[in-house]
């Protein structure tokens, strides 16, 4: 498996899942079972820092030719969605519109539906995947931790000015004996837009 270069928000990932505790979750993860194997598919790419899409975890489980069903990936990916919605499974965001979404889990242990305790990797392996996070890190000059979440800080608070900025706008606006149509769609198009980013950045955190 040949991993891109990892992002900082990659980065961040794979140390949220490599330390983190056993977490709840809400459907069956026994041996032998569907979900099962796609969980222990993603596990062995996510130890070596690789994220998987839903046609690396077939190819992985089904073989080549199930890569190509179209049906059969749609499925996949349905019950990959309900596994996120059950706090097992993280759906990346794309780096481009015409790629393929790809999956991580949020831990390595899971207590199933039915308070079965899941552990996906042994500390050895865990221990292994930290090793070798450092080791890219430090190969790809990444600041671990702090300089993604700076940068993000500054973004939020860069969106929170020009929304607070285009609403005061439209205020303005409204109050004049006459609207200028112009300043007011022009500040309310940029508060909807500013909103719907920061909706997005707050609900991925």
């Amino acid at each position: 498996m040949s991993q891109r270069k990892l992002t900082p928000a990659e980065v961040r990932y794979l140390q949220e899942a490599l330390g983190a505790d056993c977490k709840p979750g809400n459907l069956r993860l026994r041996e032998g079972e569907y979900q099962y194997g796609l969980v222990k598919a993603i596990t062995t790419f996510q130890l070596g820092l690789y994220f998987p899409d839903v046609r690396d975890i077939i190819k992985t489980l089904y073989g080549e030719e199930k890569t190509s069903d179209l049906q059969f990936v749609r499925k996949v990916q349905t019950i990959l969605k309900k596994m996120e919605k059950s706090n097992i499974v993280r759906i990346l965001p794309k780096k481009k519109p015409w790629e393929l979404q790809r999956y991580a889990l949020s831990s390595f242990k899971f207590q199933d539906i039915d308070k079965n305790l899941v552990v996906l990797a042994t500390e050895e392996q865990l221990k292994q995947a930290e090793n070798l996070l450092r080791t890219t890190t430090s190969e790809q000059k990444i600041p671990v931790t702090r300089w993604g979440t700076i940068k993000m800080k500054v973004y939020t608070i860069a969106l929170i000015f020009a929304v607070a900025v285009s609403y005061g706008a439209i205020v303005w606006d409204v109050a004049q004996p006459i609207i200028s149509p112009f300043v007011f769609i022009f500040a309310f198009s940029i508060a909807v837009a500013g909103s719907v980013m920061l909706g997005r950045i707050l609900s991925e955190r």
